[in-house]
């Protein structure tokens, strides 16, 4: 799977912050690896950086740790605006990281999310598991 330019959600991004050894760690290492861009909206950065912060993840990294983990993101991130269209996600709020795909001419989209799983590809863009990006 071309993981060159890939969005890859809020949820999956958390798993990598939180275990070096996961297969979401790894994925990112890949992207890293080939020179990707990790694309992002505002909207899709927001969403991580509020969400890493939260103290229910201290057990598992300290909050620094998290917060340098977002800060080696930013040599390989690449911005794109989005509207905030909807595209008919069961979860709306999902919506976001689509567009995001859609207009940062995504290679794919990396999530463990059944409400995006289902609707792959995605106008033309695959919607894959950590597992199945690293397969590729």
């Amino acid at each position: 799977m071309k993981v060159e330019r890939v969005v890859i959600d809020t949820n999956v991004l958390i798993s990598g912050a939180l275990n070096a050894a996961s297969v979401p760690r790894r994925v990112l290492d890949k992207v890293r690896a080939l020179d990707g861009r990790l694309l992002f909206s505002d909207e899709t950065f927001t969403e991580l950086r509020t969400r890493l912060v939260h103290s229910k993840f201290d057990a598992y990294a300290e909050r620094e740790v998290r917060e340098m983990y977002l800060a080696l993101l930013l040599p390989i991130a690449e911005w794109v605006a989005i509207t905030n269209s909807k595209f008919g996600c069961r979860d709306t709020e999902d919506d976001k990281f689509l567009e995001t795909a859609l207009l940062g001419e995504a290679d794919c989209l990396i999530t463990g999310d059944e409400d995006l799983l289902i609707m792959t590809p995605f106008r033309g863009i695959p919607i894959i598991r950590a597992s199945a990006a690293l397969r590729g």
